[in-house]
């Protein structure tokens, strides 16, 4: 894998911010809401990565009516909107992995499958300018793994596509690179576990941000 890139693409929960305990907290006031139990951190943990709607349809019981779902998905996102910002924070060493991304003139995404509205308010949020364009899930672009947020991304940083890779914690961070045909760096501080990530297909793995886009990197 080539270790100099022009465009940084990046997952955002689990990679570049620490959300866990608030996407957990919402959940769990989304299920009491509605008279279901509670699910646990590490439930959650292993939920998150294909949208809000897939963690609640994976915290919901089994056999919850569609209807009540949706109802308990709608409590999330009210909920989630208010609180996003209650814990949420950035991973040790991300601002300065950003920081010198922008001082080399390197193009920086973000492409999340949390909802659209809540990717974009917590970007503006926490790295400002360092991030050039924010994207997440919405009704119109298919989300990740397929290739239409991260294509979106590279088309509005007018980014060559050749010089790109994507930066995430999970498996589904793994095959939305492979579907773009471009490499993926698998960080080791997000959602998932080194072998997890090895079993789905983890061909560069960084313990640090300071592996990613370093001093040294010509």
């Amino acid at each position: 894998m080539r270790t100099c890139f022009d465009t940084y693409i990046f997952d955002l929960d689990g990679t570049l911010l620490d959300t866990l305990n608030d996407l957990a907290m919402s959940t769990n006031f989304a299920l009491r809401s509605k008279g279901m139990a509670e699910r646990t951190i590490d439930e959650v943990r292993q939920f998150v990565g294909n949208g809000v709607r897939k963690l609640i349809e994976r915290a919901v019981p089994q056999g919850t009516s569609k209807t009540l779902t949706e109802e308990t998905l709608a409590v999330f996102r009210q909920h989630y909107l208010l609180h996003s910002l209650d814990t949420t924070r950035p991973y040790p060493g991300i601002m300065s992995l950003l920081e010198e991304l922008k001082k080399r003139d390197k193009k920086v995404a973000v492409v999340s499958n949390k909802f659209d509205k809540a990717t974009k308010e917590l970007c503006s949020h926490f790295f400002g300018g360092l991030v050039d364009v924010a994207i997440g899930e919405s009704e119109t672009v298919r989300k990740k793994p397929a290739p239409d947020t991260v294509e979106e991304a590279i088309r509005q940083l007018h980014a060559d596509r050749d010089g790109a890779v994507y930066i995430g914690d999970s498996e589904v961070d793994i095959a939305t690179a492979a579907n773009c045909h471009i490499p993926c760096i698998s960080v080791l501080w997000g959602f998932r576990e080194r072998d997890f990530l090895l079993a789905h297909g983890a061909t560069r793995l960084v313990a640090s941000p300071l592996e990613i886009g370093g001093k040294d990197e010509r």
